[in-house]
């Protein structure tokens, strides 16, 4: 079952960019295909060149991976507790915190690469098989609440916001 496209008071509004990043009505569809993206891009990308910095204070491609993977653990988290669901309020994710404890430039390209593969391929199978009636259940998120449905948009909306940064500063 295709979800349709979440309305504006499914989550909070910082991730409407990210949902509007999702083109059509389908996530899973969505997703699968930024799978296929993705991977050329990364593709393209040497172990020399995941280390490169656009500016000095900013993170190296090795982290902007490592941020995106661990987010989209976060938000399939997310995702999944509402949709079996469990109604306990989920805290905020401190993506500098996280990103500082990663270690995430001792770490290979490839490995980070073969990560985001598998992340991206688990998340598709959870969202193939939710029920009907879990895309619309609702949480709490960071303070906020969230629909399935909306998790399910913003996942390869949050990539496609970091694709386009790659692409626009690390690659130009």
């Amino acid at each position: 079952m295709t979800p349709g496209r979440p309305e504006s008071s499914e989550s909070n509004p910082f991730y409407h960019n990210y949902i509007a990043l999702t083109p059509g009505d389908d996530p899973v569809a969505a997703a699968r295909l930024q799978l296929t993206e993705a991977r050329q891009l990364f593709g393209n990308i040497s172990e020399q060149i995941s280390q490169a910095r656009y500016v000095p204070d900013k993170w190296s491609l090795r982290e902007v991976l490592n941020h995106v993977n661990d987010t989209e653990r976060m938000f399939a988290f997310r995702l999944m507790w509402f949709a079996r669901g469990l109604a306990d309020p989920l805290p905020k994710f401190d993506q500098e915190l996280a990103s500082r404890s990663a270690g995430a430039d001792r770490t290979p390209w490839s490995a980070h690469v073969d990560e985001f593969v598998s992340i991206r391929q688990a998340t598709i199978a959870l969202l193939a098989q939710l029920p009907t009636e879990a895309w619309g259940r609702t949480g709490v998120a960071s303070g906020f609440p969230v629909t399935v449905r909306a998790l399910a948009f913003i996942i390869p909306g949050h990539t496609a916001h970091h694709l386009r940064v790659i692409g626009d500063r690390y690659l130009r």
